[in-house]
């Protein structure tokens, strides 16, 4: 059996020969989807390490709106980050179609624009997926704007269903899985966990 330094030294090496493949410099496309609690707290999470190295970030929320969230309450003076919460709630509290699909092509108009300029490094579109699954949005205009962002611009989407269009033109994609949640449980949503 070998040693646990022998299996490191192996595994350092492995690991310096895929450091040494990655060569490109650029921005990058990261999904975060499915079913489980935790794809808007991961694209803030990696936000805040983004302004933590000093760089510019914007935040299109297409969904949440009518209930103040903590992120948007922590972050929404920060000099590095424009917050912009476009949405009317979610869909089953609207119930107005032709409402909901406006606000999701002022929130898509602002989030275009900032998929042109150089500035910002980070961009995240919380619960942007969910646009395409109810046909607010056409995904091929995001695709476009995608695919012709600057060069060093990060963009972060989340929502549980991703089009395959979209997971295409991706470089990171995670998927969180729901094996349990307190809400099915009985547990109210809460401030601080939920929103």
């Amino acid at each position: 059996m070998k040693s646990h330094q022998e299996r490191m030294v192996k595994k350092k090496a492995v690991i310096a020969d895929k450091i040494a493949k990655a060569t490109q410099e650029r921005g990058v496309v990261i999904l975060l989807k499915g079913n489980g609690k935790g794809k808007s707290s991961s694209a803030f999470g990696t936000m805040a390490r983004s302004v933590g190295h000093g760089k510019r970030c914007a935040v299109v929320q297409f969904i949440k709106g009518r209930v103040q969230t903590g992120e948007h309450m922590l972050f929404k003076d920060h000099p590095q980050i424009d917050w912009h919460v476009m949405g009317q709630g979610f869909t089953w509290e609207t119930q107005d179609r032709d409402k909901d699909i406006e606000a999701a092509q002022k929130a898509w108009g602002i989030a275009e624009q900032l998929l042109q300029d150089p500035s910002y490094e980070m961009l995240v579109f919380d619960e942007m997926s969910y646009m395409f699954k109810y046909h607010y949005l056409d995904v091929a205009p995001v695709i476009e704007a995608l695919r012709n962002r600057p060069k060093d611009q990060s963009v972060i989407i989340t929502g549980r269903a991703m089009p395959v269009e979209l997971e295409e033109v991706a470089d990171t994609i995670s998927n969180i899985k729901d094996e349990r949640h307190a809400f099915r449980l009985g547990v109210k949503a809460q401030a601080g966990i939920e929103f």
